[in-house]
């Protein structure tokens, strides 16, 4: 089942087990950032994803995915490095953004799919 992340109800936290379920009960695309705890740009990019959940609401869903406990989904969508986000709308892959990103640029190329 997804759940929200702690202390940030607007993003899911996503696994193996339940990432499907989510990308096909979304009623619109799903941004998933694949992350690690240890990783410093992962760090920086969780703020602007947190209030691109919020400020986005109605256009984009936003999901985490840890890729230490998520290996599967590393393997499925041939995660290499992190952070990366993944744009789904179902099963195709709108967008593949590879490192930290502005807050400015990362909801342009939202805003270009949704």
């Amino acid at each position: 089942m997804t759940t929200p992340t702690p202390g940030t109800p607007d993003v899911l936290t996503l696994g193996d087990a339940d990432f499907d379920a989510a990308l096909t009960s979304a009623d619109r695309p799903l941004l998933v950032d694949f992350h690690a705890t240890w990783c410093p740009p992962c760090r920086a990019l969780a703020p602007t994803l947190e209030r691109l959940a919020v400020s986005h609401a109605d256009r984009v869903r936003v999901g985490k995915v840890d890729i230490d406990d998520n290996p599967a989904l590393v393997e499925r969508f041939s995660i290499a490095s992190v952070p990366t986000l993944l744009l789904l709308r179902g099963d195709e892959l709108l967008e593949r953004i590879t490192g930290n990103v502005g807050a400015a640029e990362l909801a342009a190329r939202v805003e270009a799919h949704t």
